[in-house]
């Protein structure tokens, strides 16, 4: 099948063979070397998830799955199934494949945000108690224990107990008859203790000889005496074997009975295994996971060079449809090929040149030119590889975003097929081969060489002059037949109930090895019948013919192979939208051809053909330099938003500073607002304790005054500033407008000029133009104007803030902020009520303290709590207008 042979040209097996280097059971190493591509897209996006949470798993702190114990044991399931007997070793290994399963899924399920794994580890079936039963019976050595039966346990004493008898009878037979004896060791022939005798003393021991050495100087006897032993040994060594079978026999009929189970345990285990390997795979590629891009229903315009409808009358009845686009792009950027990355990394290879594959939705076709030896066949099959691994679930070694569509068939003619036992040319080998392609994309059952099986041989004597060996290969596709003219596409939309494959053809040289003329026509009508019938088609070419499809029909693209004129070297990148020069003169001078052959080609060169090759070195000495532009600005977009970054925690971090400064302020504000009004009470409180006076009133006044210049800012003097520089003779002084610094000759005069020399030069400059050495302006008269000026306004300010009115001897002191009504209180609830009171009218300097008349038991017992209090300086009765004896007057200090 051509699906094989495509698997075959991309050397999917190799690929196969380092993901099984991952993978952590035999199970796993099985199944990556004979890794199922999924026939189904739900498949892939399964496996693809199983991959991802794996991914996850190995990057988590101690996640990662663990598969010790874990062992193939299918064949002794179907042994068991068969109702065969296992030894024990297989045994043994059921019970380690159950532990193994059973810490798998509990690791699975301790872990979050796993669901696909969690969903196969429900499937897990670890039965215990048969693992137990095992571990039981089966001891380390895979030797059935003692403990498995109490049958058994005493056949084995029975046999310690004759073998000591044994070997105490022989013991003393190799004393007694030490000259005898070969050498003093008991050893065994035919499962019968014997020891080595003598050839010239046999008879010395009584015995039957069972073996002799190879030089036939020592027999092995067995002393009568011990006949009867060892057959009874012998019977007791069968019976110990009839039960120890009896016991591995009930041990294969557990196991056999929960088979399928095991069976599923098998599959999901090596699910598992497969997923982690794909995961560590992808990890050590440095991939990431794909996203499958689906298709639209964007509709084509039949215009010139685009889809037309049909020509043939028997294809005019197929209706139009609309034929399907991606939604988006496809996007590999930086994808490296798997295979070179592991040659590069273990077979000491070369450097991977990772390449950029962006295609427009609308692009069917696209046609890689370039130099031999430029890369055009690895583009191929990194494409291959790539679309391959998104759909078995794996990571693709390209940059992230990985989108590209999931391809229902991958099929690719690379290389060269041709064969002298099938009668095949180069030409005939890649026409069999896209014969076959065709076949799939048609969905047809029958093969191609079924058809093609009475075609002619080509260039054999009879058939030679009536047909060409293009011709002939034509004949085998189902295309119709090309023009030699790029004509518009002839080929009928396919009917709705047919829609268009999904299908990724891969063609290496497409059209080569025949008449350069008739090739490339069937190169364009090949490439447009794929164009209809294809998701996508990548193929490499040297026609140039083919480089002008994209100007005449929107589905194709051209791209081609960088080759650096100025080293002469391939650089193996893909440029885009540029079609590439064969450079094949250039190659061949480089590849070691003789010069003068060389330089007698390019004679036979035509010019337009030299001229196109300078057009396309101009178009890509173009390309190369808005690349070097694009990414100049892209890392100076880099740095820009470093430093935009970097400005805006700057400023973050200057807010919070300022925000941090004004909570301080604010802090310090109110302490001060505090301080003086506990000032302000003080001086209150003294006012109310003495008399009315104006003199009292004015030592208030004054003591206000003194109290907001301490905590206002505003009354605060300004600094005095520091006596300016005033240069005198001698001293060394610097003019910034010429930067030099110079010697002072003669102080200011009254005009503020002075006389400085610096080298041989002397000048008069102003002394508004001088500083000294270290950076201190001189003072000059329009300075000190202003500084006086300045002192002047602050001494008025003082005067009129000295000018304060006089104080109102009546001061409103009771306020309902400082009264307390008591009576009817009990003393207990009353001192509550009073220091509770006297910590609100701290601010106050005065409470006062209604408690009425009564008894007086209330009064006595509020005076004597006020003599104890530590804020209340003294107490008093108030006056008759305010209370008398039934209202005390509380002073804080």
């Amino acid at each position: 099948m051509i699906q094989s042979e495509t698997l075959e040209l991309l050397e999917w097996s190799r690929l196969c063979q380092h993901l099984a280097t991952f993978a952590a059971t035999k199970l796993g190493v099985a199944a990556a070397l004979d890794l199922q591509i999924p026939a189904t897209q739900a498949e892939t996006a399964e496996l693809l998830a199983q991959t991802q949470e794996a991914y996850q798993l190995d990057n988590r702190p101690g996640g990662g799955l663990a598969f010790e114990g874990i062992q193939d044991i299918g064949t002794s399931l179907q042994r068991a199934e068969l109702q065969g007997l296992l030894s024990g070793e297989e045994l043994l290994a059921i019970a380690t494949t159950l532990a193994g399963a059973r810490q798998l899924r509990r690791i699975i399920d301790s872990q979050p945000d796993v669901p696909t794994l969690k969903d196969l580890a429900a499937q897990l079936r670890t039965y215990p108690e048969i693992e137990q039963e095992i571990h039981r019976c089966i001891d380390d050595r895979a030797q059935v224990a003692d403990r498995a039966t109490p049958k058994l346990a005493g056949i084995r004493v029975q046999i310690r107990q004759l073998r000591d008898r044994i070997y105490q009878i022989l013991q003393g037979i190799l004393q007694r008859q030490s000259n005898a004896v070969q050498e003093q060791v008991i050893t065994q022939r035919n499962a019968r203790f014997v020891i080595p005798v003598k050839a010239p003393q046999k008879d010395a021991i009584p015995g039957i000889v069972h073996d002799s050495s190879a030089s036939g100087a020592t027999l092995y006897v067995e002393p009568h005496n011990t006949v009867n032993l060892n057959n009874q040994m012998r019977q007791f060594l069968r019976q110990e074997q009839v039960e120890e079978e009896a016991v591995r026999r009930a041990l294969t009929e557990q196991v056999a009975v929960v088979k399928p189970d095991l069976d599923r345990l098998l599959v999901v285990v090596t699910t598992l295994d497969l997923a982690t390997a794909k995961a560590r795979y992808g990890f050590w590629l440095e991939a990431n996971p794909p996203n499958f891009i689906e298709l639209g229903n964007t509709e084509l315009a039949a215009n010139k060079g685009e889809i037309a409808e049909a020509e043939n009358s028997e294809n005019s009845e197929n209706p139009k449809v609309q034929i399907p686009n991606l939604r988006s792009q496809i996007t590999l950027r930086q994808l490296r090929h798997p295979l070179l990355v592991w040659q590069q990394q273990y077979e000491q290879g070369f450097p991977v040149v990772p390449i950029d594959l962006t295609i427009a939705p609308h692009i069917r076709v696209v046609a890689i030119t370039g130099p031999n030896t430029g890369g055009k066949t690895v583009t191929l099959k990194t494409l291959g590889l790539a679309a391959l691994m998104a759909k078995s679930g794996m990571f693709v070694p390209a940059r992230e975003p990985v989108e590209l569509p999931w391809f229902d068939n991958i099929l690719a003619d690379i290389g060269d097929e041709q064969s002298l036992q099938q009668s095949l040319s180069t030409f005939s080998g890649h026409i069999r081969r896209i014969s076959r392609i065709l076949a799939v994309l048609g969905n047809k059952s029958q093969a191609p060489e079924a058809e093609n099986s009475n075609l002619p041989i080509p260039n054999s004597p009879q058939e030679e002059g009536e047909f060409t060996e293009t011709q002939i290969a034509v004949s085998a596709l189902p295309i119709l037949k090309p023009k030699l003219q790029i004509p518009q596409s002839p080929f009928p939309i396919p009917h709705s109930q047919f829609p268009i494959p999904k299908s990724l053809v891969l063609l290496d040289e497409v059209g080569a090895g025949t008449d350069p003329s008739e090739g490339s026509a069937l190169a364009i009508a090949l490439l447009q019948y794929l164009a209809q019938n294809s998701l996508l088609t990548v193929a490499t070419t040297h026609f140039g013919e083919l480089k002008a499809l994209k100007y005449q029909d929107s589905r194709f693209e051209n791209a081609s192979v960088e080759f650096d004129d100025s080293s002469m070297q391939p650089t193996y990148r893909l440029l885009w939208g540029i079609p590439g020069r064969s450079n094949a003169l250039s190659i061949a001078k480089r590849l070691g051809l003789l010069p003068e052959i060389v330089a007698e080609a390019q004679t036979y060169v035509g010019g337009a053909s030299q001229d196109v090759n300078q057009v396309i070195a101009g178009l890509e000495a173009q390309r190369r330099k808005q690349e070097t532009k694009a990414r100049e600005a892209t890392q100076l977009l880099h740095a820009t938003e470093q430093l935009h970054r970097e400005v805006s925690e700057k400023a973050a971090a200057l807010k919070e500073r300022e925000r941090e400064l004004k909570i301080a302020q604010e802090v310090a504000v109110n302490e001060a607002i505090g301080t003086a009004k506990s000032e302000i009470a003080q001086i209150i409180r003294r006012l109310q304790s003495g008399d009315q006076t104006a003199q009292n009133a004015q030592v208030a006044t004054e003591t206000l005054n003194q109290i907001s210049a301490k905590h206002l800012p505003s009354r605060k003097e300004p600094a005095k500033p520091k006596p300016g520089f005033m240069p005198k003779v001698g001293d060394r002084i610097r003019i910034p407008s010429l930067g030099q610094t110079a010697e002072v000759l003669s102080g200011p005069d009254a005009n503020e000029e002075l006389s400085v020399r610096f080298g041989i030069m002397k000048m008069t400059v102003k002394l508004a133009e001088i500083e000294s050495l270290d950076g201190q302006k001189p003072e000059t008269k329009a300075q000190l104007a202003k500084i006086a000026a300045q002192a002047q306004a602050t001494a008025k300010a003082k005067q009129v803030q000295s000018e304060v009115a006089k104080p109102n001897p009546e001061i409103a002191i009771r306020t309902a902020n400082n009264t307390i009504d008591l009576r009817g209180a009990r003393v207990s609830d009353a001192e509550i009520e009073v220091d509770r009171a006297l910590s609100k009218a701290f601010e106050y300097g005065v409470l006062w303290i209604v408690h009425g008349k009564g008894t007086g038991q209330l009064r006595r017992g509020i005076h004597e709590f006020l003599d104890t209090h530590p804020q209340v300086s003294r107490y008093e009765l108030a006056s008759q207008k305010e209370g008398g004896g039934g209202v005390t007057i509380a002073f804080l200090k």
